[in-house]
């Protein structure tokens, strides 16, 4: 088995050749196989935005053991694909209460970068029961007046997730739902709870009655607006518009949460979210724009809660010499050099 020094070293040799593009921007680039077996997602698909079909859709199946770290890591490595966008969820804003409430519009991808990324997204939908559906569909809005410049029919968070555990591992549906929509698996983990689906990987709780971990799931809704597992226990099976992070570093030093989600402001993007201490459980979430009213907790032992510093994209990051890490990483304090770099 390779040592952590050595697969450093190799991270930092596969980079080398690529480092001059990575200084002229801010993605970067999925880690090559031999690194971090993965399947793209992008190569579940064939065809140009327009003429797209799902060639692969099948997941892999692993050791609960091994499933906690490799959700994380497959998390990062996403949001590095997808340009390392950070929403700091810990900034107080001031809102002039006299001031009439409008939706809030953040700026459009690119029409290059909607086009990097189509077959990364629709390759999120392969593993999702209606995903060929959906992508048929797309396809049509692509053939139109906007090309690849428009947006995705349907919001793609939940198929984000769903492909993370089925590349994590977690092949079977009975251990975890893959859907269109959240409220499919957050339903599932909420049987779980009641002794109702008992190979389900993930269990519902309300948010600080259990210590969060890397690797878990923290949900909010926003029709209904739920605030505990017990409002959604009474609507089961009901649609309902919910979205769901992944859990990817407790940062107890500065309270804090960071967690990966996908189409989150139109990317995969890390939500810094403020936290607070409670007794026997730790770190609990507070504030933000949206309530967290669900932590589905993963049937596993915890890694380490800094697992963000120590996935393999991070520590590439750290020790890619040319590649200059996007100012945000910094800003939030989520790249450091320092002892990780002492191991490149």
């Amino acid at each position: 088995m390779k040592t952590m020094k050595t697969i450093l070293l190799a991270l930092a040799a596969a980079l080398a050749a690529a480092s001059a593009a990575y200084a002229q921007q801010a993605v970067f680039d999925r880690l090559s196989p031999d690194l971090f077996d993965v399947m793209p997602p992008s190569e579940r698909v064939r065809g140009a935005p327009g003429t797209m079909t799902i060639q692969q859709t099948s997941c892999r199946s692993l050791p609960l053991e091994e499933v906690r770290r490799r959700i994380v890591d497959l998390a990062v490595q996403e949001w590095g694909f997808f340009g390392f966008a950070v929403v700091d969820q810990t900034r107080i804003e001031t809102i002039d209460q006299g001031a009439p409430r409008t939706r809030r519009r953040w700026p459009r991808p690119s029409p290059e970068e909607s086009a990097r990324v189509a077959d990364s997204i629709a390759g999120y939908w392969t593993v999702t029961p209606d995903g060929d559906w959906i992508l048929n569909n797309q396809n049509g809005v692509w053939n139109g007046s906007r090309g690849v410049r428009a947006r995705w029919r349907y919001p793609w968070s939940a198929a984000f997730v769903s492909w993370v555990m089925c590349e994590g591992g977690l092949g079977d549906s009975s251990q975890f739902q893959r859907a269109v929509a959240h409220h499919i698996y957050i339903d599932q983990a909420i049987r779980a709870r009641d002794d109702g689906a008992p190979l389900a990987a993930f269990t519902a709780y309300d948010i600080g009655e259990a210590p969060i971990m890397p690797g878990d799931l923290l949900c909010s809704a926003r029709r209904p607006a739920y605030r505990s597992i017990a409002e959604r226990r009474r609507q089961m099976g009901d649609g309902a518009r919910t979205h769901c992070d992944i859990v990817v570093k407790v940062d107890a030093s500065r309270d804090r949460i960071l967690a990966i989600g996908g189409n989150v402001r139109g990317s995969v993007g890390l939500k810094l979210m403020q936290a607070v201490r409670e007794p026997d459980v730790g770190l609990r979430p507070e504030g933000g724009r949206r309530r967290l009213f669900a932590h589905l907790k993963l049937r596993a032992e915890p890694i380490e809660p800094d697992a963000l510093d120590t996935s393999p994209t991070m520590q590439a990051v750290v020790c890619a010499d040319r590649f200059r890490a996007p100012a945000q990483l910094a800003a939030a304090n989520v790249v450091t050099s320092g002892t990780s770099a002492a191991r490149c």
